[in-house]
């Protein structure tokens, strides 16, 4: 192919200086939501997505998506993986060890093949033309393993001219450059480093317009705020095997919840801490250690749980550091924002586009999940939690920390620590009542040793995504069924239920992680497993548990459902990038 001719490296010559006052790390991830990655793009975490993949149910399939927001008629300057950047997916497979067990790390450079000319692409020639080094560390970064050299990025897809046409590279299409752009490590992963559609999806205008979502009073108008816009991805098919800490494949496990096939999967971005801008057309110097300017684990978490002022100091840290940090970051999850929101004798009324998410303050009449109240805190240290994961004995005080801290039961295990398959978190199918009580398990991806990750049970089998029950709404749907469908509660057996494989067991291209994030804490997962809603009489045996409140809960929408291209059904999945002149 012309556009992997050989190449010869070239210095970008725009820079951004990076003064030595910063604090380390001082930076933040996800769709520009922090102040300083505002002002570096080329490094900021977008998304991170882990799931079994659909096509190949013995691999695991992780996406790191990076450089928020491209309109695809962004030239001449197309965005493009940056140099002096170190772009890391971290794994997590052993709680016994501390930090990363597998770490891939990704370095790229560009080449101006025809700087004589303004255009990107021309005459099977491209300028920014990007190629990467692949490396692999299995000893928590000591060492590192090149995997794959001369890794292509294809370019920009900017138009057919540049593409299809005699004067550009001529291929046959875009999806020509992305196959060939498909390689295979000598380690054994599948790799695809490239521009991708970006697969998030959601009414960015309306939720930060104060909570406006679904947005009120404008005809039922809604807008996928990054709908036809692209991103850069680093996608990584995984054998089971090679992720499983001690070697073994999916075959072995004993359940689909085994916990010995729980990972852990975090993604970063990395600048040298010194960058001296030299003579005006001469570029710049960098020097100094690497220093972390973006990290992303579990999606909206710096978003919408991390207040402003705290945003550049999350992102300074590893999730390893996160419990240490509880005394700053622990209230967040403890008592979100969010739930002020949702909450009639808080804020609840001032944002009515969250009208029908309303947690428990009186769950069972006798439990006050509200910010700022005791939760479970009364039953501490009692025989009522005793053997179940909010025993002492069994985990410390990891989940059941201190008084004045409701959402440490629930939003706190989902996002940092994994769910175990102990009470209280099985279902409320054959608890008779009785929250603490063993009932259904569903989820078991707990893995405590780190914080902010996206963890999975690679042991949980894959929904087929032409299955008539795949649902974009993940554990949620799982947990529907569990409760109501007669082929599930009607036992407290182990069973492979629809879209346990979705989110927050991992995150698929396909979960509508916003909806389920905000009704996870309108109190929904606290629901599932038996502490219902208030509207619950618990002294009437008779009442179904399906109250208005719990449905009001499940119906609730943002108004964006899906995204706005269809996934691919084979590696790597996301959708191809969006061309110049479409959009």
């Amino acid at each position: 192919m012309k556009y992997r001719d050989h190449l010869a490296r070239a210095v970008v010559a725009a820079a951004v200086l990076f003064g030595a006052g910063n604090p380390p790390g001082a930076w933040a991830s996800s769709h520009r939501e922090a102040p300083l990655i505002a002002n570096d793009p080329l490094a900021d975490n977008t998304d991170l997505y882990c799931f079994r993949s659909p096509d190949d149910d013995n691999t695991i399939t992780i996406i790191a998506n990076y450089i928020p927001a491209q309109l695809a008629f962004g030239g001449p300057n197309y965005a493009s993986f940056g140099e002096g950047i170190r772009y890391e997916i971290h794994i997590d497979n052993d709680v016994n060890t501390p930090g990363d067990d597998i770490t891939y790390r990704f370095t790229f450079t560009k080449t101006n093949q025809d700087p004589s000319t303004f255009f990107n692409i021309r005459l099977g020639m491209q300028n920014l033309l990007t190629i990467y080094l692949m490396e692999k560390s299995t000893d928590g970064g000591a060492t590192w393993t090149t995997v794959l050299t001369d890794g292509v990025v294809p370019p920009p897809n900017i138009g057919p001219r540049s593409i299809e046409g005699a004067a550009g590279l001529g291929a046959a299409n875009y999806d020509e450059l992305i196959a060939a752009a498909i390689l295979s490590a000598t380690s054994g992963e599948t790799v695809y480093c490239g521009p991708a559609d970006d697969p998030f999806f959601v009414d960015l205008g309306g939720i930060f317009d104060l909570g406006d979502s679904p947005r009120q009073n404008n005809g039922g108008i809604v807008r996928d705020g990054l709908a036809r816009t692209n991103v850069h991805s680093i996608c990584l098919k995984i054998p089971i095997s090679m992720l499983q800490k001690d070697g073994l494949n999916v075959s072995a496990a004993t359940t689909i919840l085994d916990s010995d096939f729980v990972i852990g999967v975090w993604a970063s971005a990395s600048r040298p801490a010194m960058r001296t801008l030299n003579t005006v057309g001469s570029g710049y110097t960098e020097s100094g250690d690497w220093v972390q300017v973006s990290r992303l684990g579990m999606p909206l978490t710096n978003e919408a749980v991390i207040p402003l002022g705290s945003k550049d100091l999350w992102n300074a840290i590893t999730p390893y550091q996160d419990l240490a940090n509880l005394a700053t970051f622990g209230n967040y999850f403890y008592n979100p924002e969010l739930a002020l929101y949702m909450d009639d004798d808080q804020f609840g009324g001032a944002v009515p586009a969250f009208a029908a998410l309303r947690i428990q303050r009186n769950s069972l009449q006798g439990f006050d999940f509200g910010n700022g109240q005791s939760g479970l805190w009364s039953l501490k240290n009692t025989a009522a939690v005793a053997g179940t994961a909010l025993d002492d004995a069994i985990f410390g005080t990891l989940l059941l920390p201190a008084d004045n801290s409701p959402r440490s039961v629930d939003l706190w295990p989902i996002f940092h620590t994994g769910v175990p398959n102990l009470a209280p978190y099985h279902l409320a199918t054959g608890k008779m009542g009785n929250p603490l009580a063993n009932g259904k398990p569903f989820m078991n991806n707990f893995l405590p040793n780190g914080g902010d990750m996206l963890r999975l049970n690679m042991a949980v089998p894959v929904t087929p995504r032409t299955d008539p029950g795949f649902s974009n709404m993940g554990i949620i749907d799982a947990a529907v069924a569990g409760l109501t469908d007669a082929n599930y509660s009607s036992n407290t057996n182990i069973q492979y239920m629809a879209n346990m494989d979705g989110f927050p067991n991992g995150r698929r291209l396909e979960d509508d992680v916003t909806r389920i994030e905000l009704q996870a804490v309108g109190g929904v997962v606290l629901a599932a497993v038996g502490l219902w809603f208030d509207d619950y009489n618990a002294s009437n045996p008779n009442q179904s548990p399906v109250t208005n409140f719990l449905l009001n809960n499940l119906q609730y929408s943002t108004g964006v459902e899906t995204n706005d291209a269809p996934f691919k059904a084979t590696f790597p999945y996301v959708a191809s990038p969006w061309r110049g002149t479409d959009v």
